[in-house]
């Protein structure tokens, strides 16, 4: 391991007014992503839309990194550059989702377990001689009357931690996501006590693990009330739970805090980053790792076809933009109706 690289890398990730395009979606995800604009899921198809995303010109002044599914690595763009090299040519990072999905949790089906520890020292090799200088393994925690189980908790926990350590190993940093949904009908006070639970024994296990805090980067969910929940928080309650939750749990010496987006809308998950920026200066860097939420507008504008591309990658560029400006506090809904 070498310590300087990981945080040179970690702190390049987190430049000012910088993000994270999660464009890892697995085999399953993007063809449910490419159905619902009628588009079929071949190869072809994945890589014509990832190319659009990749070589949209200036996104890179907004992203500073991009996570890439393994196929997506090990392709290359419409004038035969591996896609890896069109990202750090561009100045980005190209990184690689690593886990292999959520299954059930051994004498505990209800709840999850992430896969993919098996083999991963050996991948983690390949995926750095292909370009990549960061990875990610989601964590899925689901609340409701009985759950999260401490079992759940500690096994998911556990995971990340070897994953993190394996990464380090391999001067890659890790991003560490344990994600608890919003799928329930869950308050937001109770996602914060459930989050806070989680933070704290994922830490304890990172600390475990030897992990260097300095080279890793940590991929949370904001605390917000689930999806069904009746009552649902405003954007400043969001922010000031999600930053309390925050400050007991994460120790300053990580450098960044990237935010999934967890199923927001595209214009709530930027507003909500927005206001925790304009809350002043924090511990660590405060921006986002977005997939849906910075694709959208660009895939429904695509359509699977040709003649849309141009229009497609400014849709892809604004919402880049807007949400460089919300990692600086500099966001406004005005910028929605900008041209």
């Amino acid at each position: 391991m070498n310590p300087e690289t990981l945080k040179n890398t970690a702190h390049e990730i987190m430049s000012p007014g910088k993000g994270i395009l999660a464009a890892d979606e697995s085999t399953g995800t993007i063809a449910k992503r490419l159905a619902s604009i009628d588009v079929e899921s071949t190869e072809a198809n994945r890589q014509a839309y990832r190319n659009l995303l990749f070589t949209t010109d200036g996104v890179e002044n907004y992203i500073s990194g991009v996570i890439l599914f393994e196929e997506t690595l090990f392709q290359s763009a419409d004038d035969g550059t591996p896609f890896a090299k069109v990202l750090a040519d561009k100045g980005v990072v190209p990184g690689i989702k690593v886990d292999k999905g959520a299954k059930p949790l051994a004498l505990a089906s209800d709840e999850k377990i992430t896969e993919g520890l098996d083999g991963l020292r050996e991948r983690l090799a390949e995926y750095a001689k292909a370009g990549a200088r960061f990875a990610k393994w989601r964590g899925v925690i689901d609340i409701t009357d009985e759950q999260p189980s401490d079992y759940c908790i500690d096994t998911n926990a556990h995971a990340l931690a070897r994953y993190a350590a394996l990464c380090q190993e391999a001067d890659i940093v890790p991003i560490v996501e344990p994600e608890v949904l919003m799928d329930g009908e869950h308050d937001i006070a109770t996602c914060e006590r459930v989050t806070g639970r989680v933070l704290k024994k994922v830490f304890e296990a990172l600390d475990g693990q030897n992990v260097l805090l300095e080279g890793m980067l940590l991929k949370p969910n904001m605390v917000i009330a689930g999806k069904k929940s009746q009552k649902q928080a405003s954007v400043d309650e969001v922010a000031d739970a999600t930053l309390r939750c925050l400050r007991r749990h994460v120790p300053a010496a990580v450098p960044g805090i990237v935010f999934l987006s967890g199923g927001q809308s595209d214009e709530l998950a930027t507003a909500h980053l927005n206001a925790m920026n304009q809350r002043g200066e924090q511990p660590w860097g405060l921006s986002f790792s977005y997939g849906r939420a910075l694709q959208a507008p660009a895939l429904a504008a695509w359509q699977g076809k040709p003649e849309n591309v141009e229009v497609a990658q400014k849709a892809y560029h604004k919402r880049a933009k807007n949400n460089g400006a919300a990692a600086q506090g500099s966001y406004s809904s005005d910028m929605e109706s900008a041209a």
